[in-house]
């Protein structure tokens, strides 16, 4: 089980459903930059998924790849791992 800090903690509360980031800036009361690098670190240890937007399918699908400088152009959402991590502390 993954030990979560603070930050990650109160980020992955707002990603049960796929939320943009600019929502979430909203919802904790860190810094944009204090934000993306905590979505860095929860993406690269699986806790949380990259989203785009798919206007043919009209739905979000995962994004494999995402361009980690320009975060805003994402949405995101924790996985079943970050969920658990969550309700776990």
């Amino acid at each position: 089980m993954h030990e979560l800090d603070e930050v990650e903690f109160e980020v992955l509360n707002v990603l049960y459903f796929v939320e943009p980031f600019e929502k979430i800036l909203e919802e904790v009361p860190y810094a944009p930059n204090i934000v993306a690098d905590v979505l860095k670190t929860l993406i690269h240890k699986k806790l949380v998924v990259a989203m785009k937007w798919d206007d043919v399918v009209q739905d979000y699908k995962r994004s494999f790849i995402y361009d980690s400088d320009n975060m805003h152009a994402y949405s995101y959402l924790a996985t079943k791992e970050g969920l658990m991590a969550h309700n776990g502390q």
